[in-house]
């Protein structure tokens, strides 16, 4: 399994915008073969600031999903949104025996 957090930071008359466009889609994207969670998270300090945090099968269908028409819709319409270019990472859990 791999984890997927994305930082997105919105223009602040956007914030409203975005919660619900996220709202409208998260059990869209949640529901995508290979993701088992979706959430989002907001930064404390700044209410701009915006993380999804997203748990995948694997990089393919981290892709998959990307290459997606839902993804290409949920993009087009947060992207209009930012105030900032957003930022992406994929990373796996180190576990310990």
């Amino acid at each position: 399994m791999i984890k997927r957090i994305v930082k997105m930071t919105f223009k602040a008359e956007n914030i409203e915008d975005f919660k619900a466009l996220f709202n409208a889609n998260r059990s869209h994207i949640a529901g995508f073969e290979g993701c088992s969670h979706v959430e989002l998270l907001q930064d404390q300090s700044n209410p701009c600031i915006f993380f999804t945090y997203s748990n995948w099968e694997n990089e393919a269908s981290v892709e998959n999903y990307r290459q997606s028409e839902l993804f290409a819709r949920v993009w087009s319409a947060t992207k209009t949104l930012f105030n900032d270019k957003p930022e992406a990472w994929t990373i796996k859990e180190i576990t310990f025996e």
